[in-house]
């Protein structure tokens, strides 16, 4: 007896180990059985119009498809309905060949309605609709498709270093985090699989056009000779009745054979935006209100000449018309937005004649981004505007860096800048000023680039690379020449990044000292208890903390500063001597920060002589030394970096303790970039190799 609950149990385990799995292999086998296992003319009914189904699921899937790789199924999807329309061929030429001298119903009524309704029962123009179907598939969508997936696939291989590069540099300024650096990567692939898939995909649709021809020719003559020798058919009635049959069946097969050609066209074609294709081809045809109403003139022009229909010409006039009219309204309507703007700035200029109070005392902000009104859709959240979603992990990257957390960073618009100029402002002091377009992308060079792109040379501000402000539409075509693409944000955001590390001993004052050491105190309060004010003083302890930053020592180790004060501070309360003791404390981060990847320190020395020299110069407590002996310095100094930089090493210069501090600081206004290390920093350093001395010359 048949047991119910055995059979629904199983069924609920299907559900549970996703029974989709399934799809595929039952698929597989239905194609097989189609083309061995004799069908009737119901079955192939169903498949039919399956197969039409299914073909204009894929056409509307392509076309509500926002970005590429959310189809990316597509040519697996591709492979499956080929095979399914070249098995129900087979199938149907199986059962054409075996019923077809009972009538034109022998294959079914989809094949049959097909053949009369479509053509109107006339086989010759079946066979010229047939053929024109088949050119327009093979000739004009299948050929553009394959061309399309072939080039796109060259260029994204091409374009992958250049993009590694880019999410390499968003990953280094902090901009994303190492989960979504890999999803980048991980989607970067995806687009190389999808486009070399679709490239060896779009031969199928090919293939299956030429099979198309093939199986009609030999069901029209295998039909023929059928009909005739075997079931002693009159020729006519054997031509009639079997051409009917293959029309039929060729054009059911065909016809979704176009559907599923136009969609792979549609994929590959399409340019990846947040917007499907109806969207796009909607909202960038129909945006100038201007060319619809020259679109309408020349269109009504057309219509007074004599002989042409100048009803549907006048009609489709008016229509172009209304349409640019209601454009102009939608343009006009953001005129008056900038208008209302600018009675808001009068009324508020109106508010500087009431009587001046402490409410007009501004204090100045740490950190201030200035930016022109065009820029100001970038900081507005409604308008997808990340800049302040950027600022704020570039303040977790610094606080993570540098060991404090910097103060926040204000950002207003300056009606006096240019409306696509922005500045920073450190203490009220500009550091850095540069122009950027919010609605464009900076394709900066990466070193891979094949061609220079058809836009004006610029350079990106932090580092000086040379690039260009490009259009968003440009995006993939220059990813494809190995440029390396940032949004207009991520470009600033990098910028205040490189000038907050550049400027970070000014931006720790008091109060950051001060909020550091209560953050400390809640971590380890044994460290900070007898410290402050019994050992020393928070402005000795601020001193210290600003000396390391000065010199881009990054001051997360707390605990070995705060126990190295404590030690050292009974004896010793000059910030600087203390400094150079913490130094030394910290000198195995100070090594490893400078040479991260390499157990030999390949470094700048000072010739004894010239130490010596120096030494003599600072005896009793004078900060100065002689003209010429400075002047000579700095030039030894600078051949020297310039050495060290074009061998690849960092520029770090090696001297004697007690020079440590005052070269630092005499050389940080020449070479900022330059370190100054104390020989005592290095003692666990055993491989040293100098790369130049600086001696001293007469």
């Amino acid at each position: 007896m048949f047991n119910f609950s055995n059979f629904f149990r199983i069924i609920k385990s299907l559900n549970i180990f996703k029974w989709q799995i399934l799809a595929g292999p039952i698929l597989i086998l239905i194609i097989l059985s189609m083309m061995v296992l004799p069908l009737s003319s119901f079955i192939l009914d169903i498949f039919f119009t399956f197969n039409i189904a299914l073909s204009i699921m894929i056409l509307l899937v392509s076309m509500f498809t926002r970005h590429t790789l959310d189809f990316a199924s597509f040519p697996t999807i591709l492979l499956f309905s080929t095979l399914l329309r070249l098995a129900l061929n087979v199938a149907s030429t199986r059962v054409i060949f075996l019923y077809g001298h009972i009538g034109t119903s022998a294959a079914g009524r989809v094949i049959e309605s097909f053949g009369h309704f479509l053509v109107g029962g006339n086989f010759a123009i079946g066979i010229v609709v047939f053929i024109i179907l088949v050119i327009i598939n093979f000739m004009v969508i299948t050929k553009g498709a394959s061309r399309i997936a072939e080039v796109g696939a060259r260029f994204i291989l091409d374009a992958m270093p250049g993009k590694q590069m880019a999410i390499d540099a968003d990953l280094n300024a902090g901009l994303i985090g190492e989960e979504k650096a890999k999803k980048r990567r991980a989607k970067i692939s995806q687009e190389a699989d999808f486009y070399g898939a679709m490239d060896g995909a779009s031969k199928f649709v090919r293939g299956d056009s030429i099979a198309g021809i093939l199986i009609m020719v030999l069901n029209i003559f295998g039909g023929l000779v059928i009909g005739v020798f075997q079931h002693d058919m009159l020729l006519n009635k054997a031509a009639e009745v079997y051409t009917l049959l293959t029309i039929g069946d060729g054009l059911v097969a065909q016809i979704p054979a176009l559907v599923i050609s136009t969609a792979a066209g549609v994929i590959v074609t399409r340019v990846s935006a947040n917007k499907n294709v109806g969207e796009q081809m909607i909202s960038q045809l129909f945006c100038n209100p201007e060319v619809i109403l020259l679109s309408g003139v020349v269109l009504g022009i057309l219509g007074l000449v004599p002989g042409m229909p100048n009803i549907i010409f006048l009609i489709f006039t008016i229509s172009l018309f209304f349409i640019s009219w209601k454009l102009y309204l939608q343009k006009n309507n953001v005129i008056k937005d900038i208008s209302l703007l600018k009675s808001k700035n009068k009324a508020i200029q109106n508010s500087f004649s009431e009587e001046a109070s402490w409410s007009d005392v501004s204090l100045e902000d740490p950190i201030r981004i200035e930016i022109g009104y065009s820029l100001i859709p970038m900081v507005d959240v409604n308008k997808n505007g990340d800049l302040l979603h950027r600022i704020r992990i570039m303040r977790k990257k610094n606080a993570q860096e540098i060991g404090f957390l910097p103060p926040l960073v204000h950002i207003k618009n300056n009606i006096n800048l240019y409306k696509s100029t922005y500045r920073i402002l450190i203490k009220g002091v500009e550091v850095g000023k540069s122009e950027c377009f919010y609605d464009k992308l900076m394709a900066i060079n990466s070193g891979r680039e094949t061609e220079s792109l058809p836009f004006k040379t610029v350079h990106e501000p932090a580092f000086g690379l040379s690039g260009y402000w490009i259009d968003k539409s440009f995006k993939q075509e220059a990813q494809k020449k190995g440029y390396s693409v940032i949004e207009s944000s991520s470009m600033i955001a990098t910028h205040l990044h490189f000038l907050i590390t550049r400027h970070i001993n000014e931006l720790f004052g008091r109060q950051e000292a001060q909020q550091l050491l209560d953050h400390v105190e809640k971590k380890i309060p044994k460290l900070t208890e007898d410290l402050i004010p019994n050992i020393i003083s928070l402005t000795v302890l601020h001193k210290v903390l600003k000396n390391l930053l000065l010199e881009n020592v990054s001051i997360r180790d707390m605990r070995t500063i705060l126990e190295t004060l404590s030690e050292h501070g009974v004896s010793q309360k000059d910030p600087n001597e203390l400094t150079s003791i913490v130094r030394i404390a910290l000198g195995k981060v100070i090594v490893q920060t400078l040479f991260p990847d390499n157990n030999v320190l390949t470094i700048i020395g000072l010739d004894i002589n010239l130490e010596n020299l120096l030494l003599k110069s600072l005896e009793g407590g004078s900060n100065t030394i002689e003209p010429n002996l400075a002047n000579n310095l700095l030039i030894q100094t600078q051949d020297a970096i310039k050495k060290q930089i074009s061998l690849g090493y960092p520029t770090v210069l090696i001297v004697t303790h007690s020079l440590r501090f005052f070269l630092s600081s005499f050389l940080r206004q020449s070479f900022p970039e330059l370190s100054v290390l104390s020989q005592f920093e290095i003692l666990t350093v055993k491989n040293i190799k100098m790369t130049s001395v600086i001696g001293y010359t007469e």
